[in-house]
């Protein structure tokens, strides 16, 4: 397990990391408070931390707007993110401009990082875009690829740990069909909320 005793966790993200925060306080009620509740219970004497700074909409930009007041003022140890979604998914809706290209897209993760590590001394957790679609050729599966792979660069250059998530749910599609784990092909329930949690509690070492 790749925490300390004490340790401070700030998750930052899109509406799947927000998952109704402000009314479910202070967790929400998707994958971090899942997440919190297994640490929690199989590891207590760690006494950790876990702030949820999730909120919906946001894209990367967004992002690096509330980076130092979400992120750099908590002092956390860690810092787990997943952005991108709204990034892709506004390539193919009416207001795309405000999808963000995967050049840019990528500088500004890349910023973020180097902004934590530098100010902060953060580790990471880097949690890859996902769209819970199926075929491989579907245009948003494609491009949503090409983002998760940046995130996968981004793990190994700054030694971070990587949750695989899109391939968590490829693996759960091959039983049970994209429509029961997501009605708008990414956002999820509670039983796609426990896929992202379990895909993230295995890649940080927890101890089934």
């Amino acid at each position: 397990m790749i925490f300390g005793q004490h340790h401070r966790i700030v998750f930052m993200g899109d509406s799947i990391t927000d998952a109704d925060r402000h009314r479910v306080a202070p967790y929400g009620n998707g994958y971090v408070n899942i997440v919190r509740n297994f640490m929690v219970a199989r590891y207590p004497h760690y006494n950790l931390t876990f702030i949820n700074k999730g909120v919906g909409g946001d894209t990367v930009r967004q992002l690096a707007m509330r980076w130092e007041s979400d992120v750099i003022r908590e002092r956390p140890q860690w810092i787990s993110v997943m952005i991108g979604a709204n990034d892709v998914w506004r390539h193919f809706t009416y207001n795309a401009r405000e999808a963000v290209p995967i050049q840019e897209y990528q500088s500004t993760l890349r910023a973020l990082l180097q902004r934590a590590r530098q100010a902060i001394k953060a580790n990471f957790v880097l949690m890859q875009p996902y769209v819970v679609i199926a075929e491989p050729q579907h245009p948003m599966r494609q491009l949503m690829a090409l983002y998760a792979g940046v995130v996968e660069g981004l793990a190994v250059e700054f030694g971070a740990a990587l949750v695989r998530t899109q391939a968590a749910f490829d693996e759960a599609m091959k039983h049970l069909p994209p429509s029961f784990w997501s009605p708008d092909q990414i956002h999820v329930g509670a039983q796609g909320h426990t896929l992202i949690a379990q895909a993230w509690l295995r890649a940080v070492g927890y101890e089934f």
